[in-house]
């Protein structure tokens, strides 16, 4: 096959290496490091678009993570937020957007009384969980495997599968994923698969009565869009009632997504908790925690503590208020899923005439891709499933001009922005791809 023209990166690799001598890594996050010669700097984005400092132009299915869920730099949302500008930034005092933010959130999430305003994810779910422990007067926790609820030291735990084998009677080891939180934390977070409603009847029996929360995303932002069944789903919350554990549904990328009112909203469950941020405002930093009233004004003098200096700041909400007028009232939404579902389509239409064995997980608008007959419903499923290919499938479409994250635990997400022109150019590029990777591991498998 005729392989393409590899990329012109000579202008991000020479920034990185004078980056690097100022930035651990050459760059803000450690997820933006892809590699010495392929990280990419960015000049400016447009739609379902961006370009790097090279001048090389990507369809992008990462947006971020999530937040640019209109696209970039779309016209209403930053015509709004230079009316938040006008405001004049931030006055450690409040305004009166902070309402008609809050009163939109009410009305397209059912079951929010109260709301607060944070400034990320990461905030949002240590607030939530703070509320939750002031509220319950307990410590513990439950997570689910998998899960990804910021970085901060309580969230970041995780089952260890590289020494577990599917069908051992233990349950593999709570580890941290990062160097530097206290080994004491770990004695307060409890893991539990997802999907796995005999285990989860265990873990509610054994530790139930000390646990504060359950936190759960029902399809998991950063695995691939692992879904829960809306049967584990009303049994969790089943749970937490039974044992005075309050449910925190962790909206932070579904929210405003999938659907109006979250993905709860699709399993008809509501929760005590909840948290938004990525969709809100189409990029501008701003979060949310949620929830019933009795448990919100748990947030008090003497409760649980709740600030920062630049919450509800004047830009973000204003850019808040206007995205979720646009989710709220406008076909977006229908738009973005429609998009989602042709794009899937598209793709399982190359890999099955190439009869290469593939499943989709998640929801159109941030779907996971695997490349086995059925796709993992946890996480321990998948971490002994085989990604290589689409490892290297990322490798080539990045070559390509397609942005999905390297990393096969994160989803492709979907803008209103994408349009005929982007679906056509990924589904060429993802064809190209398939079969360079095809070749690509059949020449390895030959010389090994």
């Amino acid at each position: 096959m005729n392989k393409p023209k590899p990329r012109d990166l000579s202008k991000s690799n020479a920034h990185y290496q004078k980056a690097l001598k100022r930035l651990p890594l050459g760059v803000a996050s450690t997820f933006r490091y892809w590699g010495d010669d392929r990280t990419i700097y960015v000049d400016h984005g447009k739609g379902g678009r961006f370009w790097d400092i090279d001048g090389n132009g990507y369809v992008d299915y990462r947006l971020g993570y999530g937040p640019a869920i209109l696209g970039y730099a779309d016209d209403r949302v930053d015509a709004a937020a230079r009316r938040g500008m006008e405001v004049g930034g931030v006055f450690a005092l409040s305004t009166e957007r902070e309402l008609a933010v809050a009163e939109r959130m009410a009305k397209m999430v059912p079951g929010m009384d109260l709301v607060r305003f944070s400034n990320s994810g990461t905030e949002a779910v240590m607030a939530a969980l703070r509320l939750a422990r002031a509220h319950t007067g307990r410590e513990s926790y439950l997570l689910i495997e998998g899960s990804y609820h910021g970085l901060f030291d309580a969230a970041m735990w995780m089952v260890n599968v590289e020494d577990w084998e599917p069908g051992d009677n233990r349950n593999p080891e709570v580890v941290a994923y990062s160097k530097g939180i206290p080994a004491d934390l770990k004695t307060l977070a409890h893991l539990t698969p997802m999907n796995d409603c005999d285990r989860l009847r265990d873990v509610f029996k054994q530790h139930g009565n000390t646990l504060a929360a359950m936190l759960i995303e029902p399809i998991q932002g950063n695995c691939c869009g692992i879904s829960a069944s809306t049967e584990y789903v009303r049994l969790a919350r089943e749970l937490c009632d039974q044992y005075g554990v309050l449910m925190i549904i962790d909206e932070v990328k579904t929210g405003f997504r999938v659907a109006r009112g979250g993905v709860q909203s699709l399993h008809g469950v509501t929760p005590d908790i909840s948290t938004f941020a990525k969709a809100m405002a189409n990029g501008y930093p701003i979060s949310a925690v949620a929830g019933r009233e009795e448990v919100m004004r748990t947030f008090r003098y003497g409760g649980a503590a709740h600030g920062g200096t630049y919450t509800a700041h004047s830009v973000s909400l204003a850019a808040a208020e206007e995205t979720l007028r646009i989710l709220d009232e406008t076909p977006a939404l229908e738009t973005i899923a429609a998009y989602g579902q042709r794009l899937m389509d598209g793709i399982s239409g190359i890999l099955s005439a190439r009869d290469i064995t593939h499943s989709f997980t998640g929801h159109p608008s941030m779907f996971g891709l695997f490349f086995a007959e059925k796709a993992p419903d946890n996480y321990r499923d998948w971490k002994k499933s085989d990604y290589t290919f689409y490892d290297t499938m990322a490798h080539h479409l990045h070559d390509l001009g397609i942005i999905c994250e390297p990393d096969s635990r994160e989803p492709w997400f979907i803008c209103e922005a994408h349009d005929e022109a982007c679906l056509a150019d990924t589904l060429a590029a993802v064809e190209t791809a398939v079969d360079m990777t095809v070749e690509e591991l059949a020449a390895e498998k030959a010389n090994a």
